[in-house]
Order: C-alpha cells, then sequence, then structure tokens
C-alpha cells in the first residue's frame, strides 16, 4: 500500500514546507496540506502539530505526518503529546534511517533554519522510502515505548 502524508508548517517554514510538496508530488505520494498556507498566518505551531497528529490518529496511524518549523523541535514535542504518534527531529540522512528503522516513527519534523531544502527533500526521501520491520532487533525498544504510551492515555 502506498504511503499516505498529512504535512503542516508555522510560517517559519512555509519555502520548505512548499519544496517538500513537490517532492511528494513527483513521487505520487498523497497528502493533505494541513496549513499554513502563508507567512502572514500567526498560527502557532502547536495547533499545526495537534491538527496533523489527529489526522493521524483518526486514520488509525494509516497515514504518516511530516511536521515543519524553525528547528522541528517544537513541532517533535508538541506531536509527542498524542497517543500513538512518534515524531522525532531528523536533520540527516542517518536520523532519518533511525527514526524509521530503530523507532518506527510515524512523524518526521525538520527545522527551517537548521537545514536546506535540498537536504531536507533527500532526508525526506529516505524516510519515505524505509519501512519498519516488525520483530527485528528493534522490536523489544519500540514496545517499551508503546507500553509507556498506552499507560498514559486516558481513555484506556
Amino acid at each position: 500500500m502506498k504511503k499516505q502524508i498529512v504535512i503542516g508548517c508555522d510560517n517559519a517554514a512555509i519555502d520548505l514546507k512548499n519544496e517538500l510538496i513537490k517532492l511528494l508530488t513527483q513521487e505520487c505520494i498523497p497528502f493533505e496540506d494541513m496549513g499554513v498556507q502563508n507567512k502572514n498566518d500567526q498560527t502557532y505551531y502547536p495547533a499545526i502539530a495537534e491538527r496533523v497528529a489527529q489526522k493521524i490518529i483518526e486514520s488509525d496511524y494509516t497515514i504518516e505526518g511530516i511536521l515543519l518549523c524553525g528547528t522541528g523541535i517544537g513541532m517533535a514535542m508538541t506531536a509527542n503529546k498524542f497517543p500513538g504518534i512518534f515524531a522525532g527531529v531528523c536533520h540527516d540522512n542517518y536520523s532519518a534511517e533511525r527514526l524509521r528503522l530503530s523507532n518506527n516513527g510515524n512523524v518526521i519534523c525538520m527545522g527551517a533554519r537548521v537545514i536546506g531544502s535540498e537536504l531536507a527533500k533527500k532526508i525526506l526521501y529516505e524516510w519515505l522510502n524505509l519501512t519498519y520491520i516488525p520483530n527485528g532487533p528493534s522490536q523489544p525498544k519500540v514496545d517499551a515505548m508503546c507500553i509507556i504510551d498506552n499507560s498514559y492515555r486516558k481513555n484506556k
């Protein structure tokens, strides 16, 4: 099954978001843009992270996410507040590889003030084209993360 993506950014990362949307389009990966749409939109990054996380949750975790802000840090911190969201900041290919293969990360975060668009496209391409392998060497660690995640869900 082809991946589906939901993407969002704050106004610090609109240009980067538009470049990554070009890559998604070129790779024929379906996506939904959760905003913001222009640099004048002052919506804070937590609101965008929440929109993206909610879409992923509503899809029963079949959709994955891309979150962009100035550093990627605030987006990752906010996204990880939501159950079943495993977000990480990636500013190099190795981090993107490990986000997917070692941690089964379903949201990649990047900072427009940290990396340029060409590197961001390479990183995103890496992450999109890897698949977590269940029951591999990282499974016990991913299971431990999920146990912690599940123990803090409000509506058990």
